[in-house]
């Protein structure tokens, strides 16, 4: 059922949110924190402002606007108090051997007035076309997958001085300050794994080895790259005229997938690239046994030690990225991450982190096992498994709220212009 109240929300909710209660100034903030939340965390398709006020009862869309738009709270104390929420119990503490996996995702947004809006490559479509991308930061450890950090990415034509505006910067820019942001938590990955947007830009990575962190990225088919030939003799070719030219033999299959039932090809090749330090392994990936049956090829690349980034070890490692393609998929389909009715970046940014909060609060409680124990008969092995079960408890005591409040709700519904029986 769409329609619920405050009331309805179980105990294991409120006793989560008190958490952030420190971050919140007011009692109107705190309020409305619950309610934007419960709201994201509800059963109806659409999660912006209107719908959210209009699906429960004691919910007002001024106040709730007021609390993403104009109210002082500050959404960067939320996500860092939303990481340490993670970090305070056994099961949903992240372990040091944990990967950082970078991506940006797209959303359609009509019109030009919102903030980032402009047109760009939009992911979930596979084209170009007016809408807003979001940078973001994703761990996974083997166990464990949360969302770390996230920004908005602003085009050029969104600032007065373009290119030159010291506020712009290009996608990578932000990559790489997000994870400053991590470093400086004093996470340090074990591998960052990345993209072609990111992957295959040069500047990006350099500074990522400064760092000293190591990474596998997908570079494009015509990077130039430095290997020496049958005389012994450098070269600088692109990476596919230097892949086509290797024998059968030397490409290795591998089973992937969940029931290893996909089946890939990889060789792997020791270059070097003339704006990089150092050998670099680069992994040709098929998924046929040769180049002309072959319709999907990606060459990723490593800065790791040559006897550890086996072929094995590439393959098994760069797929933990698919990890943020569930992830955005899980607050797309079910939290309303683009469904939101504000058009500045604050604004925005808020909306974003509460969806990071909301996704946040159904992992940690399936992890520890909360909502599993009152409101499940089964194990709750999936994000929406576990959505299932708390939104099986909101409706739950919803009717047993209704059973003592039905004249309430019906008065309800007719400030709705319903008539209901």
């Amino acid at each position: 059922m769409k329609e619920t109240t405050s009331s309805s929300m179980p105990p294991c909710f409120n006793r989560w949110c008190q958490k952030f209660d420190p971050m919140l100034k007011t009692k109107a903030q705190k309020r409305e924190f619950r309610n934007y939340l419960g709201g994201l965390l509800g059963e109806s398709d659409r999660k912006n402002l209107s719908q959210i006020a209009d699906n429960n009862i004691d919910v007002t869309y001024h106040k709730l606007h007021h609390f993403l738009t104009e109210s002082t709270w500050d959404y960067k104390k939320i996500n860092e108090q939303r990481l340490n929420i993670i970090s305070s119990t056994r099961q949903t503490k992240i372990n040091r051997y944990f990967s950082l996996i970078i991506d940006d995702s797209g959303h359609r947004k009509s019109g030009n007035f919102t903030d980032g809006v402009g047109r760009q490559y939009i992911g979930e479509i596979g084209k170009t076309d007016n809408g807003n991308v979001i940078v973001t930061t994703h761990i996974y450890d083997g166990v464990r997958s949360f969302p770390l950090d996230v920004e908005l990415y602003q085009k050029a034509e969104n600032f007065p001085l373009g290119k030159d505006d010291p506020k712009f910067k290009k996608k990578p820019e932000i990559a790489l300050n997000l994870i400053d942001q991590c470093l400086n938590r004093n996470y340090r990955p074990q591998i960052i794994l990345m993209d072609g947007g990111y992957g295959n830009n040069s500047n990006l990575l350099k500074e990522v080895e400064e760092r000293g962190l190591k990474y596998i990225g997908i570079i494009a088919k015509n990077r130039k790259v430095q290997r020496k030939n049958s005389n012994g003799i450098e070269e600088e070719k692109k990476i596919d005229d230097v892949a086509k030219k290797l024998p059968t033999s030397s490409f290795q299959e591998i089973k992937t997938g969940k029931n290893q039932e996909k089946s890939l090809w990889v060789a792997t090749l020791k270059v070097k690239i003339s704006s990089l330090i150092g050998i670099k392994v680069v992994a040709i990936v098929m998924n046929a046994s040769t180049f002309e049956t072959a319709t999907d090829i990606d060459y990723l690349m490593t800065n790791e030690a040559e006897e550890k980034a086996t072929i094995d070890w590439m393959i098994n490692t760069y797929c933990q990225r698919n990890w943020i393609e569930v992830f955005f998929r899980e607050i797309k389909g079910w939290l309303g991450l683009s469904q939101y009715q504000v058009r500045k970046k604050r604004s925005l940014m808020r909306h974003f982190i509460l969806v990071f909060c909301a996704y946040t609060f159904i992992q940690w409680h399936r992890l520890t096992g909360g909502l599993r124990r009152q409101w499940g008969n089964k194990p709750l092995n999936t994000f929406a498994e576990a959505l299932e079960a708390f939104r099986t408890a909101v409706s739950f005591r919803f009717f047993q709220w209704l059973s003592h409040n039905i004249e309430v709700f019906t008065a309800y519904k007719a400030t709705l212009g319903f008539v209901w029986a």
